[in-house]
């Protein structure tokens, strides 16, 4: 019978997004893992830098024009997506990848700037995001 660190690893999949042509570029990110079981999405950056970004964060701030709007001010508030699972993830030429998550939502091109700022910021985002959700959920005072 498997150990359970051999099960996890089958549940993990890596994705190669160094580019296919030589380039200097520095954003890029050398290593993008899936992981299932621990439900966080690991990407690498060089040899110092590495985020664990979890599923539900990852939807909850979609570069899509559904969750971002349009323009300044007309960001949604997404909710309830705490069970949200990642069904897989595309490559988008040598810039981005696609999330495909278990929901239907598949429209965000997580770029690697934007994945690096969201592992930079993901302290603060959570934060900001945890309190939208209180206030848009406190029922009135009185």
């Amino acid at each position: 019978m498997p150990d359970k660190c051999h099960r996890e690893q089958e549940l993990d999949e890596r994705y190669d997004v160094r580019p296919t042509t030589p380039r200097n570029d520095m954003d890029s990110p050398t290593e993008i893992r899936l992981r299932r079981q621990a439900r966080v999405l690991e990407v690498t950056f060089g040899e110092e830098e590495r985020y664990q970004l979890p599923f539900e964060f990852l939807r909850v701030h979609s570069p899509s024009a559904e969750v971002k709007g349009h323009g300044p001010g007309q960001e949604t508030l997404v909710l309830g997506k705490e069970a949200v699972g990642i069904r897989g993830v595309e490559p988008v030429g040598q810039y981005a990848i696609r999330l495909i998550f278990d929901d239907g939502h598949d429209s965000g091109l997580y770029s690697w700037k934007y994945l690096r700022e969201l592992g930079h910021e993901q302290t603060t985002l959570w934060q900001r995001y945890l309190e939208r959700v209180r206030v848009a959920t406190a029922g009135p005072s009185g």
